[in-house]
C-alpha cells in the first residue's frame, strides 16, 4: 500500500492536489452573495480556497456554492485577512459599522459603475476614504460572473489591479493567479478610475481607426459620384444613378483598402526616421504618432474587412441585370452587323493572369490579417513573424506585375481593364 501511495505521489496528476492542499488554508472572505460573489466563491473553492460570505441575512441566504461557510458580516470578517466586496458602491454605508473590525484588513473592490466618470471620485477611492485604516486593492471588475462560471478559456484572461500597499496587491495576485487569470499591476489607487472605466468603454482602440476610414470613404464615394453620375448626367444627359448601389461601392473599397494598408506601416517608417534624426530609440514619440501606431492592428482589420468586401462586390457581378443587359446588346449588335472577332491568345493570358494574381494577392492580404492577430502571432516568434510581413509586402508592393493585383474593375460593363 505504502509503495502505491509513492507512485501515486510521482505521478503528474499528483500535483494539482498538492497545491490545492497549501491553498486551502487561506480562507477568503466575500461581502455580497449576488451573481458576481457566488460565481468568484465558487471559483475560489475549485481553486483549493476556504470561502466564508458576509451576509445581512445569513439564514435566508441559500444559493451560496456548497462547501462555503455564511455568517454575518462582523463574523465572517474575523476570519479572513482579505475580504472581497462584492457590492454595490451605495451599499457601502453598512461598512461604517465594521471599521474597528476590517482595520487592516485587505479589501477587494470589485465594483462597477453604470456610465463613466459617473462618481467624482472612484470607486476604490471612496471605499479607502470610508475606511482609512483597510488596504484597499481595485481588482477583478473586468472579469464578469459568466466568464468565472464558463471558466477562463473562453474570456480575458487579464486583471487590472491597483492599489497603495504592495504587499496587499501581491495577495490579490496570488489569488489571480489561482484562479487561472493574468493580474496586471497598474499601480496606486490613482489608476483606480481608468480601471473602473475600462469595462463601461466602447469600442475605445477602433474609434480613430473607423474615423479615418469614415473620412476616405466619403471623400473617394463622392469623388466618384460626381465623375460617374453627375458629370455624365450634366454633359450627356445621361442616367448612371445605376452604379450607386454596386459599381461605385466596388471601386471605393479597393481604394480606402490600400490605403488603410499602407497606413498600417507607415507610422513605423515615421517612428525610425524620429529615432534617425534624434540619435536615440528611448525618446518618446509625438502623441499623435504615438496614438497612431497603438491603432495599427485596428488599420489593418478594417482594410482587411474592405477587402472581403470588394471581393464580394466582385463575385456578384456577372449577376447584375445590366451586365447581362450589355452582354446580349454586345452579342445582337454582332449578329446583326455579321461580325465575329477571333480567339486573342494574349488577351485569354491577360485575363487570367489578372484573375489568378488578383486572387494571390487577395490571399496574400488575409494572410497579412491573420498573422496580425494575437492569437497567431504570439505562436510564432519575432524572426517568423518579419519574414511572413516583409515578403508578403514585397510581393504586393515589388511584383514586376503588381498592376494586375492593384486593379481598376471596368464594373459598368462586368469587364476589366489595367492601368499601368
Amino acid at each position: 500500500m505504502r509503495k502505491d501511495s509513492e507512485e501515486m505521489c510521482d505521478s503528474s496528476n499528483c500535483f494539482p492536489l498538492q497545491a490545492m492542499e497549501s491553498a486551502k488554508l487561506e480562507t477568503v472572505c466575500i461581502f455580497g452573495t449576488g451573481d458576481f460573489g457566488r460565481s468568484l466563491g465558487l471559483k475560489l473553492l475549485q481553486c483549493g480556497y476556504s470561502v466564508i460570505f458576509g451576509s445581512r441575512n445569513p439564514k435566508s441566504s441559500n444559493l451560496v456554492p456548497k462547501g462555503a461557510e455564511i455568517l454575518n458580516h462582523a463574523e465572517a470578517a474575523k476570519k479572513s485577512a482579505i475580504i472581497i466586496i462584492a457590492v454595490h458602491r451605495e451599499h457601502y454605508d453598512f461598512l461604517r459599522g465594521l471599521a474597528d473590525v476590517l482595520k487592516g484588513k485587505v479589501l477587494v473592490d470589485v465594483s462597477n459603475n453604470l456610465k463613466i466618470n459617473q462618481y467624482p471620485e472612484s470607486n476604490a477611492d471612496y471605499l479607502a476614504g470610508l475606511l482609512p485604516g483597510c488596504k484597499v486593492v481595485k481588482a477583478f471588475n473586468t472579469v464578469s460572473a459568466w466568464a468565472l462560471q464558463s471558466g477562463t478559456l473562453d474570456a480575458s484572461r487579464q486583471v487590472f489591479l491597483c492599489g497603495n500597499d504592495a504587499k496587499a496587491k501581491e495577495a490579490v495576485m496570488e489569488i489571480a493567479r489561482s484562479l487561472g487569470l493574468m493580474p496586471l499591476d497598474q499601480g496606486s489607487l490613482l489608476a483606480a478610475n481608468e480601471i473602473e472605466n475600462y469595462p463601461l468603454q466602447l469600442f475605445p482602440m477602433w474609434r480613430l481607426p473607423c474615423y479615418i476610414c469614415a473620412v476616405f470613404t466619403v471623400l473617394i464615394f463622392l469623388y466618384c459620384l460626381v465623375t460617374e453620375v453627375f458629370h455624365p448626367l450634366a454633359t450627356r444627359k445621361e442616367d448612371t444613378s445605376y452604379l450607386i448601389a454596386i459599381s461605385i461601392p466596388n471601386r471605393v473599397f479597393p481604394v480606402v483598402s490600400l490605403i488603410l494598408l499602407a497606413l498600417c506601416y507607415l507610422p513605423g517608417i515615421l517612428a525610425a526616421i524620429i529615432q534617425l534624426y534624434k540619435g536615440t530609440k528611448y525618446s518618446r514619440f509625438p502623441d499623435w504618432l504615438d496614438q497612431w501606431m497603438l491603432c495599427r492592428k485596428q488599420l489593418g482589420l478594417v482594410a482587411l474587412a474592405y477587402a472581403f468586401l470588394h471581393a464580394i462586390y466582385t463575385l456578384v457581378m456577372p449577376i447584375r441585370y445590366y451586365v447581362r443587359w450589355w452582354t446580349n446588346s454586345y452579342l445582337i449588335t454582332q449578329i446583326k452587323d455579321n461580325a465575329t472577332y477571333p480567339f486573342s491568345n494574349y488577351y485569354a493570358w491577360l485575363s487570367d493572369s489578372y484573375v489568378a494574381l488578383g486572387i494571390l494577392g487577395f490571399f496574400f492580404y488575409v494572410l497579412l490579417g491573420i498573422t496580425s492577430l494575437p492569437s497567431v502571432s504570439n505562436a510564432v516568434n519575432w524572426r517568423e513573424f518579419r519574414f511572413v510581413q516583409v515578403s508578403t509586402l514585397y510581393f504586393l508592393l515589388h511584383n514586376p506585375n503588381k498592376h494586375y493585383i492593384f486593379k481598376i474593375c471596368d464594373c459598368n460593363t462586368g469587364f476589366v481593364f489595367i492601368i499601368e
